[in-house]
């Protein structure tokens, strides 16, 4: 019997490997003879598919440039949110789509939803301390009452700003619009809100909140953009 441990090990040569089963055959070389063994190949952990690579990405900017990335998502999921609105409420078609509209909408999620938004989950996280089940609903609950239909009610007029409506025609589309959408609002936001606080960390609450949004996002386009 050949005593592997006798032999220099810098002399071996891996010279072919195959895989099957979950075992690995593979043969050296030393000193001219060829010495089969076999090994046991024990799972790994899973290859990253491109989604993963993707969220990862993600989390790596996020870690670097919080607020910026905050930012952004706000933005490009306001975005999408107006042409889902387009496209598939008021079936626009790609020649009518209105791309101006598409990017104010995006520009009003990077100036002023992005930053309102995610200085507000910070404030309320100092002014209220913790992530139990009754801290999450304080802060819904506070947010829901007291934040939300104030944002709302800047938002609007934002929107009806850019589209170049005067003040007077900005109050009326305000007094039309605002009503229903408050009721709309607290259809969808306070259990959302309830799992953002209580599941979802700081640093990802804006992100999570955005992705859920890109409904809201497509109810607020088309609303404040009836005739």
């Amino acid at each position: 019997m050949l005593d592997l441990e006798s032999e220099d090990p810098a002399l071996w040569l891996p010279s072919w490997t195959s895989h099957s089963l979950g075992f690995s055959f593979l043969t050296y070389k030393m000193k001219g003879r060829f010495i089969p063994t076999l090994k046991l190949m024990l799972p790994g952990p899973p290859v990253p598919t491109g989604g993963m690579n993707l969220w990862r990405a993600y989390q790596q900017a996020l870690a670097a440039h919080p607020w910026k990335v905050q930012v952004i998502t706000a933005g490009s999921l306001m975005g999408v949110g107006d042409i889902i609105s387009q496209q598939l409420i008021e079936k626009r078609g790609l020649e009518k789509h209105q791309v101006h509209r598409t990017l104010t909408m995006a520009f009003i999620g990077c100036s002023f939803v992005g930053p309102v938004v995610g200085g507000w989950y910070r404030i309320l996280d100092r002014l209220i301390c913790g992530n139990t089940k009754m801290d999450a609903l304080k802060k819904m609950v506070i947010d829901q009452g007291g934040f939300a239909p104030c944002f709302l009610g800047c938002l609007l007029p934002i929107i009806g700003t850019f589209d170049g409506l005067s003040v007077k025609d900005n109050w009326v589309r305000l007094q039309r619009d605002y009503p229903d959408a408050l009721i709309t609002n607290y259809y969808i936001w306070p259990t959302v809100q309830l799992a953002n606080f209580y599941l979802i960390p700081l640093a990802y609450r804006l992100a999570f909140v955005q992705c859920v949004a890109v409904i809201w996002n497509t109810y607020l386009s088309w609303k404040s953009h009836q005739s």
